[in-house]
């Protein structure tokens, strides 16, 4: 018990620092079950996210045996430490300095974040990048304003820019905030980002609780 508290209190100024203004989230939709959306959820994790954002309280052999991953392809294909074993946390290589240099902050660890912030934040929050080149990687966020990091699934995602539409409100023409496009200069289609983003989303939601379905199964059951 006084590890989860420990935990909960490191990833306190991420919490507050994330809280932002209240946007209307979308739904995950996101399961459990589904084997392959997990899978392909935690190879987005540990190419896309893991440079900087660790989940270091669960380790790679458990992620493979829970997800079905032969052991020997976990290694090859999802553990890019050369140093690293299958039995370890999954921590990653970035200092905390080196990310508060580069990032103004340290990057938080990502093993809670579901249960702290929820899946539909998650999924939400990384489709709502969009371009600013006032910012310093080029790129804002409607959830999370004056974010501190980059789009890094804008290869798969394209450009994202806001849309605006013209309309009349009290007698004045003004623009509207329709929402945020892809310039389709991205890897995926809009419908296959959004499926990318909801298995990462999956994978997530996994890590901060690997017994959950099994729990649900003694509960109901």
């Amino acid at each position: 018990m006084k590890k989860w508290i420990v935990i909960l209190f490191a990833l306190l100024p991420s919490m507050v620092l994330a809280a932002g203004p209240k946007v209307p989230l979308d739904s995950a939709n996101n399961d459990l079950s589904d084997t392959a959306s997990l899978q392909r959820g935690a190879k987005l994790f540990m190419n896309y996210c893991f440079g900087c954002h660790a989940t270091q309280y669960q380790r790679y052999e458990r992620v493979a045996e829970d997800l079905g991953i032969p052991k020997n392809l976990m290694m090859e294909n999802l553990i890019f430490d050369a140093n690293a074993k299958i039995g370890d946390l999954m921590t990653n290589a970035i200092s905390t300095k080196d990310a508060a240099t580069f990032f103004g902050a340290p990057a938080p660890d990502l093993t809670l974040v579901s249960r702290v912030r929820g899946t539909d934040w998650i999924y939400t929050y990384l489709r709502s990048f969009y371009e600013d080149p006032s910012r310093p990687f080029g790129v804002n966020n409607t959830v999370f304003p004056s974010v501190g990091m980059p789009h890094v699934l804008e290869e798969l995602q394209g450009t994202p820019v806001k849309q605006y539409k013209k309309v009349l409100i009290d007698g004045e023409m003004v623009e509207e905030f329709q929402g945020i496009k892809s310039l389709g200069n991205g890897e995926l289609s809009a419908e296959e980002y959004d499926d990318a983003v909801r298995d990462l989303v999956n994978f997530l939601e996994y890590s901060g609780e690997p017994m959950k379905l099994e729990r649900q199964s003694l509960v109901c059951g």
